[in-house]
This record gives structure tokens, C-alpha cells and sequence, in this order.
């Protein structure tokens, strides 16, 4: 079996855990990455934030099947990685938008910092189709100096009937990283 088939097959199984298994989830709120993630964050850096940019990150908390007739809700779980070995990354805005392009939900209260190889998380319960299928996150971040790009990813999980889909978007730069 070739590798890209075991990979498929562990997260087919994996989605199926999480579905059939896993406790009934609910959308995070503004606040929550704070309090969920605390061994992730660090102090804020005292020096000015020199180096910033932002991520656009699609994603699907629902997905029209069936030539339409049919549709299937997903579970998304945003990851932000802070990609450097020394440098904390600052992370000033995590914001969910609807497929209109209206702001959802601001998932910080405050900018936080990540320590060097750090990820924090946010999480939407499947039965949250506030996003649509057209949903999205902008990640906005800075850091002090040069630093390793931070990888921005979503994992979406979901399934009609007996099948069940598990895939990932991968956010894209949307401003340019370079000196403020």
C-alpha cells in the first residue's frame, strides 16, 4: 500500500473516531485560546514589533454534495505554529468570517505571544454552520525581528450518512511580511 493510501486511510479512521466517539463539541469563544493554551504562551516581548503580516485561511464548515440537494456540516480546527526555534510570535487578531464576508467571531481579546515552537487552536463544533460553506479566518501576527513564517493551517472533519471526509486548507499570506 502506497504511503498517500495510509495516510487517507488514518485520517478516514481518525475522522470516524472523532466523530462517532468524541464528547459533543461547542464553537470557542474570545477568551478561550488564553485560558486552553497557557503552556503556549509567553510574555509579551518588550521591544517594538518590526515584522508583521497576516494569513487568509479557507474553510469549509459546510460543504454543498448531491448537485446540491444534499449538505454535509464539518467540524474546523484552526492551528496557528509559531515556525521559529528562538523568537515569540505575536499574535494580534484571529477573526471568523461567514461566507458573506461578515465577521463571525474575534477569537482574542487582546494580542498574545507564542513561544518558540508554540501552536494554539481554535476549534468549531460541526453543528456551528454560522460560516457556511464559503467560511474563513484572517490571522493577523508580528514579531520583533526576522522570523521563521508561521504556519497557519485548518483541519475539517465531517460526514453524511455512513461516509465521512476528513481534509485541510492551508492558509495563504495576504500582506506582505516585512517591516512595519
Amino acid at each position: 500500500m502506497c504511503h498517500s493510501r495510509r495516510k487517507g486511510a488514518f485520517l478516514a479512521i481518525l475522522a470516524t473516531l472523532s466523530i462517532l466517539c468524541g464528547p459533543t463539541a461547542s464553537a470557542q469563544t474570545a477568551g478561550a485560546i488564553e485560558q486552553n493554551f497557557a503552556n503556549s504562551l509567553t510574555a509579551m516581548p518588550a521591544e517594538g514589533l518590526s515584522v508583521s503580516g497576516a494569513f487568509y485561511v479557507p474553510v469549509y464548515s459546510s460543504v454543498s454534495m448531491s448537485q446540491g440537494k444534499l449538505r454535509a456540516d464539518f467540524s474546523v480546527t484552526l492551528s496557528v505554529h509559531n515556525a521559529s526555534e528562538t523568537r515569540p510570535l505575536v499574535l494580534k487578531r484571529i477573526v471568523y468570517f461567514d461566507t458573506a464576508g461578515r465577521m463571525v467571531e474575534s477569537y482574542l481579546k487582546s494580542p498574545i505571544a507564542l513561544k518558540p515552537f508554540a501552536t494554539v487552536e481554535v476549534f468549531i463544533a460541526a453543528n456551528d454552520v454560522r460560516g457556511g460553506t464559503g467560511a474563513n479566518f484572517v490571522v493577523d501576527w508580528a514579531a520583533t525581528g526576522e522570523i521563521a513564517e508561521p504556519t497557519v493551517e485548518a483541519f475539517m472533519v465531517g460526514g453524511v450518512g455512513a461516509g465521512h471526509y476528513a481534509f485541510i486548507s492551508q492558509g495563504r499570506p495576504i500582506r506582505v511580511v516585512g517591516k512595519n
